[in-house]
């Protein structure tokens, strides 16, 4: 096969202050799925995921409970790499901001920025929303001055910081996020550049110490830590190798394809604070930014509070991995926000997967078993352009769609040339008429694997095992259910 270019993929690192919510399965099987996609096409891909672990919430949050930060986040890390296996994601590493390597390459990105002339220490007041890590104006607060994400108050903080020259890249930015595609979905792609012509300040990008003592030292100022986001957005690179230049850093980053996921309020962070900080360092843009919506429940925001969180383990607890996968991939817009309750949960398993696929691939595979004396010599086809369009698009939900309409299409053959009729006639000609029904069925069955393999990987080597044993799976729907 011709080489193809390389292809790096990444999430963005959840904040270790709590257990694992749906919102991070939705981003984790989103970027799993498209890194098996472009695997299956041949190119050689990367794919990171992580966890955040500096900042204040940490910090107080194992402060409250009376535990050391370090063993406080290691619990949270061990959960998320859980996860990972639980959702059968195909990671190929998991970073960790506590991990030594990732705390030096923090350091020298921010060597470099100082020696571009991009940092310097100032005396600042500003609105501070302790959930966000992040100062505000007064004019991007709710009527009430509370967070617009978090809802609550902020706070007014006095003190000296370093600060980064965002105002500096004002051009760069607009040129930079002039480039179609350079973001995905567009109205975000304009929603950053709005955000970049309304003018952009200077960020604050450490603490005094004296404050918040969990975070990356500040290269040669024993009284200051860095700020979260400026030390966990190094990730991307560190979890590469860099500040080493060779290697899978030069492999992925600088001659391959680079596509971050991410939520759609990191738009800021992603695609403007991050870019900048990559210029500053004399390192490679990000090719691509993918922003997805979040998962809302009844129409309300979920909360613990409401009782209305879903957790990635009940769902998977429920129906299993694949189904799990299925789901979020397809029943969750890749863009938009969605509304997920159980009553659709249920409704969207058992009438998609239990009666959809699962029937089909049992009636098929069954006729198979007990009138073809050999398994079908099956051929391997390539994927429609339709679904590959798709695909390359980034519309998984939709790429689902195009694959359970070939579904239906095979139970509507079935019933219009109705071979489990026809294998009983005692006409030869109508026998053999039903066999070759059955057997282009079973293509049919596997040809679908092809397509299910990024999405539902487990149902896909399921459905292919049964076709080369030329048997009924066994309890298809029994590695679904659990």
């Amino acid at each position: 096969m011709k080489d193809l270019k390389a292809r790096y993929i990444t999430t963005t690192l959840p904040y270790v202050n709590s257990d694992p919510h749906i919102g991070h399965a939705q981003e984790f099987i989103q970027a799993d799925a498209l890194a098996r996609y472009w695997r299956e096409l041949g190119y050689d891909v990367f794919f990171n995921t992580g966890t955040d672990e500096h900042g204040q919430k940490i910090a107080q949050k194992a402060d409250e409970k009376g535990e050391d930060r370090q063993v406080y986040v290691d619990h949270y890390a061990e959960e998320f790499k859980k996860l990972g296996g639980a959702l059968n994601l195909s990671f190929d590493n998991f970073i960790r901001t506590t991990d030594e390597g990732h705390k030096a390459a923090a350091q020298e990105i921010w060597r470099r920025c100082e020696a571009k002339g991009d940092i310097y220490k100032k005396k600042y007041s500003g609105l501070y929303c302790v959930g966000c890590e992040l100062f505000y104006k007064i004019d991007e607060l709710d009527e009430n001055k509370c967070c617009k994400i978090h809802g609550k108050p902020v706070t007014e903080i006095e003190e000296e910081n370093y600060f980064f020259k965002l105002s500096n890249y004002q051009n760069y930015l607009e040129e930079y996020l002039s480039v179609e595609g350079v973001i995905l979905p567009e109205w975000r792609r304009l929603e950053a550049i709005n955000f970049v012509k309304g003018g952009l300040e200077d960020f604050s990008i450490s603490r005094e110490k004296e404050r918040l003592n969990w975070g990356v030292p500040v290269p040669g100022d024993e009284n200051q830590v860095m700020y979260v986001w400026f030390d966990a957005l190094t990730n991307y690179i560190s979890t590469l190798g860099w500040p080493e230049e060779e290697g899978n850093f030069k492999k992925y980053w600088i001659d391959g394809e680079v596509i971050q996921v991410a939520g759609k309020d990191q738009v800021r962070f992603q695609s403007v604070m991050w870019q900048a900080m990559l210029k500053s360092a004399g390192v490679k843009a990000t090719d691509k930014v993918v922003y997805h919506g979040f998962i809302n429940s009844g129409g309300q925001k979920m909360s613990k509070s409401l009782g209305n969180v879903i957790s990635p383990y009940e769902l998977i607890a429920k129906y299993g991995t694949d189904a799990t996968r299925y789901l979020l991939l397809r029943h969750v817009h890749p863009f938009d926000d969605s509304d997920v309750t159980w009553e659709k949960l249920d409704e969207w398993y058992t009438a998609n997967l239990v009666n959809g696929l699962g029937n089909l691939v049992s009636r098929v595979m069954k006729m198979a078993e007990t009138h073809l004396t050999t398994p079908v010599a099956v051929e391997e086809t390539p994927l429609e352009e339709s679904f590959t369009k798709l695909m390359n698009e980034y519309q998984l939900a939709q790429a689902l769609d195009l694959i359970f309409s070939h579904i239906q299409k095979g139970d509507e053959y079935i019933q219009s040339t109705e071979p489990f009729k026809k294998i009983k006639s005692e006409v030869e000609s109508e026998r053999e008429e039903a066999l070759a029904v059955i057997a282009k069925l079973v293509q049919h069955v596997y040809t679908l694997t092809n397509y299910l393999k990024p999405l539902m990987p487990e149902t896909a080597v399921l459905i292919e095992e049964a076709v080369k044993a030329n048997k009924k799976p066994e309890n298809l729907f029994g590695r679904l259910e659990k």
